[in-house]
C-alpha cells in the first residue's frame, strides 16, 4: 500500500491542524492506520492508531483529549485532527499502515510509512 501524507504547517501555540494520509494500492478497510512523530534528534514515537473499521482507536498519553484520529474507508483515507498545539508537539507526522492481525503501537509492526509532512508550532 503506498501512502501520501499531506496537511502540516506552521501554527501558532494553540492552533489546529489536520492532518490527512491517502492511501492507494491495497484494501485500505485490511489495515490498521497509525500515525507517529519524530522530533530531531528524537526516535520515531506513536501519536495514535486507528483500526480498520474505525472501531478501536488508541492515543498516547501526550495528544490524549487533544487530537482526534478518524478514517474514511470509502475515501481511503486516515486524518488527525490536532488542536491545542503546543511547541512540544513540532515534529515530522508520519502515516503508517499496518497488516497485523495483532493491535501494536510500535513502530516496526508497521510495515507501510508514507513520506511525513512537518508540523511547527511555535510559542
Amino acid at each position: 500500500v503506498q501512502l501520501q501524507a499531506s496537511g502540516g504547517g506552521l501554527v501558532q501555540a494553540g492552533g489546529s491542524l489536520r492532518l490527512s494520509c491517502a492511501a492507494s494500492g491495497r484494501t485500505f478497510s485490511n489495515y490498521r492506520m497509525g500515525w507517529f512523530r519524530q522530533a530531531p534528534g528524537k526516535e520515531r514515537e506513536f501519536v495514535a492508531r486507528i483500526s480498520g473499521s474505525g472501531s478501536g482507536i488508541v492515543y498516547a498519553d501526550s495528544v490524549k483529549g487533544r487530537f482526534t484520529i478518524s478514517r474514511d474507508n470509502a475515501k481511503n483515507t486516515v486524518y488527525l485532527e490536532m488542536n491545542s498545539l503546543r511547541p512540544g508537539d513540532t515534529a515530522v507526522y508520519y502515516c503508517a499502515a499496518s497488516g497485523n492481525p495483532r493491535p501494536s503501537s510500535a513502530p516496526a509492526e508497521y510495515g507501510y510509512w508514507g513520506q511525513g509532512t512537518q508540523v511547527t508550532v511555535s510559542s
